[in-house]
């Protein structure tokens, strides 16, 4: 039941920001790049809870479309990633399509159920770590 609900939320936010050219997973990876300037894969993988392998395959059109970019890390076997200023801008765009879309998913869920699922959902990683 939980996939089944994450996949329909991701719907919603997929929708509000398909005018954009991103989905939802792109729009938090270039969000986080915003925070986390020159970050290296691995250290970025372990921020978004995903494999390394995935991330890179998903960073590929980003890095395609110009809104990120890769480039090598500290040492030879490391790479970094960092936001292009194309990216920065295409999530400033996208931002309020995304809070809409968050105001919309809240509205239906109910403002107060909505915060005991956020916590509840913190509770369930905490308890899975």
């Amino acid at each position: 039941m939980l996939r089944r609900a994450s996949r329909r939320v991701t719907q919603v936010y997929d929708q509000a920001l398909k005018p954009f050219g991103l989905r939802l997973t792109q729009y938090s990876l270039l969000a986080n790049l915003l925070r986390n300037e020159d970050i290296s894969i691995t250290d970025l993988a372990e921020l978004l809870d995903t494999e390394r392998t995935t991330l890179t395959r998903n960073l590929k059109p980003l890095e395609a479309a110009g809104w990120l970019r890769i480039k090598p890390g500290p040492d030879r076997r490391s790479r970094a990633v960092a936001i292009t200023p194309d990216g920065q801008a295409v999530v400033e765009r996208a931002f309020p399509a995304w809070q809409q879309a968050e105001r919309t998913f809240r509205a239906a869920m109910g403002r107060e159920e909505s915060a005991e699922l956020r916590q509840l959902l913190g509770t369930a990683m905490s308890a899975i770590d």
